[in-house]
This record gives structure tokens, sequence and C-alpha cells, in this order.
């Protein structure tokens, strides 16, 4: 009886916490179908006539639509680059620079205490002078600092779960080292280092405020998103709200598109 009890008091507060965590997602994506007498009515409405017309209103912005474009190239590329780099030289600190390997990891992730207004300050001068502020090149620059230090922190450990024994019996058969990280340890750390780069890709995707400082027209979503809070007493909720939901849809896709190349990717190291 006292089992039962248990179980049942456990999947209660499971549920409460789901509740907690999903709720304010479900309210938010209720409130970008809603009309704003909806919204700020003092009882919370749950049946009401969805509409379309604060997504119409978000995709007819052209400084959103910018916004949207300037993020997808800004991280994507910045991401591409941070695991290009990064996984390569995390699989060499775990496997070939064991002796300073920890000291090196540290360093990297001390990239990561700096508050981000200590290093926009230093770039904006930097891109002054380089003639390269206000560019999206300039913000793949500084995201880099993000995504190679980030990557390489959560790949490390990855790569220490690969047994040694199969990178050496795949050596004896003469395979490169190459092939031994492209055919052997990549395919085994793969369920992590997949969860390392969307780590990352949300960590960058969300980012206010580098890009609100080193970008002015060349601004990214979520820079975009939070101008849109300040508009005076007459909040949109309604936009705000798709806005939110624009901005959550490219990690999932995001996501949907890299899990599918990770299992490619495993499946035919298998073979």
């Amino acid at each position: 009886m006292g089992r039962i009890i248990s179980a049942t008091l456990t999947r209660a507060l499971l549920a409460l916490l789901i509740v907690v965590a999903l709720g304010p997602i479900l309210w938010t994506v209720l409130g970008a179908f809603k009309e704003l007498r909806d919204i700020v009515t003092p009882v919370p409405k749950l049946i009401f006539d969805p509409t379309l017309d604060n997504f119409a209103t978000i995709l007819r912005n052209p400084t959103i639509r910018d916004g949207l474009l300037h993020s997808a190239v800004v991280v994507s590329v910045s991401v591409l680059i941070g695991a290009v780099l990064g996984i390569p030289a995390a699989h060499t600190l775990a496997r070939h620079a064991r002796r300073y390997g920890d000291d090196v990891q540290f360093f990297v992730l001390s990239l990561r205490f700096m508050p981000p207004v200590a290093i926009a300050i230093p770039f904006i001068v930097i891109y002054l002078d380089l003639g390269i502020y206000d560019t999206l090149f300039g913000l793949i620059l500084v995201y880099l600092v993000t995504t190679i230090s980030t990557v390489i922190w959560l790949a490390v450990p990855a790569f220490d779960r690969v047994p040694r024994d199969i990178e050496e019996a795949a050596a004896m058969e003469g395979c490169s080292p190459l092939e031994v990280f492209w055919r052997f340890s990549l395919p085994v750390a793969a369920p992590s280092l997949f969860g390392a780069i969307v780590f990352t890709f949300v960590l960058v995707w969300n980012e206010l405020l580098l890009a609100l400082t080193l970008a002015a027209q060349n601004a990214t979503l979520p820079v975009v998103a939070a101008s849109i809070t300040s508009l005076g007493k007459e909040v949109p909720w309604g936009v705000i709200n798709a806005a939110t939901v624009v901005l959550v849809v490219p990690p999932l896709v995001f996501i949907g598109l890299l899990m599918g190349l990770l299992n490619t990717s495993v499946q035919g190291g298998r073979k």
C-alpha cells in the first residue's frame, strides 16, 4: 500500500512539474492565435476564435524577416565553424593531450565566465577600426568565441567515454588517425556531440547583448523581438507571442535536421 501511495505521489508531482514547465509555453502559443481583446481580458479565455493576423503582421514586417534571416545565417555559420574546429580539437585533447588537457579545458571554459559586456566593448573599438562593425561577418566572429569554447568543453567528455580499444583495434587494422576519428570515434560519441551542438545553437540563437551592441542595421531576431516590447502602453501582446513562436521554430527545425544527419552518420559509420 505504501508503495502505491508513493508511486501515485511521485506521478502527481511529476505531472505538476510538467504543467509548470510547459504551461508558459502553451499559454504563449495560445496567445499567438488570440485577438488583443481576448488576451487582455480579466478572465482568461481558453475558448476563442483563433486568428492568424498576429503571424501575418510578423511575416509582413521587413524588419522581422531580415532579423530572422540574419539570425539564421549568423548562428548557422558560427555553429558550423565551431563544430568543425571544436570537435576535432576536443578529440585531440581527450586522446593526445591529457597532460595539459585539464588546463586547456579550464581555459576554454573560462571564456564563458566573462560577461558579454566585457567582450562587447573591446569588440566595438576593434570592429570600428577594421570596418566590420554592424556586419554579419563581425557577429559570426564574436559568436565563434562562444561556439568553439562550448563545443570543446562539452565534446571532451564525450570522447573520453569512447573505448580506447575500438580506436586501437582500428589502428592495428591499418586505419589512419583521420579514419579512426571519422569512422569509429565520431559515430560512437555522436549522441553526446548532438547534445553539445544543440546546446551551443540554442545558446547563440538566444544571445541578445552582443547582437544589440555590435549590430544596428543587421540586427538579429532576438534584438528585433525585444524591440517590440518597448512600444508604450499599447503593447501588441498577440504580435509578441507570435514573434516568440517564430523565434522558437528555427531551433526546432535545426534539431530535427541535425538528428537526421547524425543518425545517417552513425549508420554509415557502423557499416
